[in-house]
């Protein structure tokens, strides 16, 4: 089971979180950040993969999800005004107190969703915070319909109030995601193969709920935010980056718009930026039939970039010493080439 905690935002929020400390050392950290209308206790699966590996791992509720929302009236809301940064900020608050139990140790960043979208806006914010980035079910920018949406969203703002739940932007977002996989069991079907994550989701009162006019704006001033070119550059060029998603994710273009993200994370110049698409995976590609293949490949890929970091660490043998031990190179015969 999870250790649940808590911490004071800088703004006086109380920002419920989980932590699951593995049995042996700890090699690494990883902060996972959730996605939109669901909370931080759903990773529990991949969390406990992650402890037998060796990993700590962490987790907050955002604001207006999960524990963090202090009732169901605020489920959907982050602030009354700039509601990204500071759902944004608890993140990075929170990293800080990583830090402080977990000297020393890298820390993995897996967002996962909308959380993919914050682990982005971290990537420009905070180049130096994370050793890695996993992103999970990302998507590329809004493009006109997200310049409609968010114009719709501060109108209703303006019209029923920052709080209330949005119906009709809730079926723009979603509404057509579940054409693909019709007929349709549920509304959410699009979530995942695996029919039993998907009643769980349906049956938890902590997801899926419709969220408010102020979250869709803040969510599309997200999405601006992360896709500005100029912006994007502030990012750390030698970072890791695995960008993972389902060949069958409708937020993603069904790979369509995770290669997107992929192809323009290169052309920025980013050094190591890997693509995983898992074949029919839909979006939650770590509550899919095939979760555990995903959790191993990630796994192993965060394995592989820890093991660069532990040899970049190690100290240099004085160049005399390196010389004595080194053996000799042996003569190359013929032209060379």
């Amino acid at each position: 089971m999870p250790r649940n905690n808590t911490f004071t935002a800088t703004d006086g929020k109380t920002i419920h979180y989980l932590s699951w400390i593995p049995r042996a050392e700890t090699r690494a950290v990883v902060q996972i950040v959730h996605g939109m209308a669901e909370h931080a206790a759903r990773y529990e699966h991949t969390a406990k993969y992650f402890n037998q590996q060796g990993y700590t791992v962490y987790a907050d509720n955002h604001r207006g999800h999960g524990q963090t929302a202090e009732n169901q009236t605020e489920l959907g809301f982050f602030a009354e005004e700039n509601g990204w940064q500071r759902a944004v900020e608890d993140i990075r608050e929170l990293t800080e107190i990583i830090k402080e139990k977990e000297p020393g140790k890298p820390i993995i960043l897996l967002g996962h969703s909308m959380g993919s979208f914050m682990a982005r806006t971290l990537m420009i914010l905070y180049p130096e915070t994370y050793q890695a980035v996993v992103l999970s079910g990302t998507a590329a920018g809004a493009g006109l319909t997200g310049k409609i949406g968010k114009l719709l969203a501060r109108q209703a703002v303006k019209k029923s109030g920052a709080r209330t739940p949005n119906k009709k932007l809730d079926q723009m977002s979603f509404g057509s995601y579940g054409k693909a996989f019709e007929p349709n069991r549920t509304k959410f079907d699009w979530l995942s193969r695996d029919p039993e994550q998907v009643d769980a989701y349906v049956d938890d009162p902590y997801c899926g709920f419709i969220c408010t006019s102020q979250f869709f704006a803040d969510l599309l001033t997200g999405l601006d935010f992360i896709n500005n070119r100029k912006r994007q550059l502030g990012m750390r060029m030698d970072l890791p980056v695995l960008i993972a998603s389902g060949t069958m994710d409708p937020v993603g273009g069904f790979g369509k718009g995770v290669r997107k993200v992929y192809d323009q994370f290169k052309k920025l110049g980013m050094q190591d930026v890997t693509l995983e698409l898992f074949e029919n995976a839909r979006h939650e590609i770590l509550n899919e039939t095939n979760r555990d293949e995903v959790e191993q490949v990630i796994e192993s890929w965060m394995r592989s970039r820890l093991d660069v970091f532990a040899a970049a660490d190690k100290p240099e043998k004085p160049a005399a010493a390196e010389a004595a031990s080194a053996p000799e190179k042996p003569e190359i015969a013929g032209k060379p080439d």
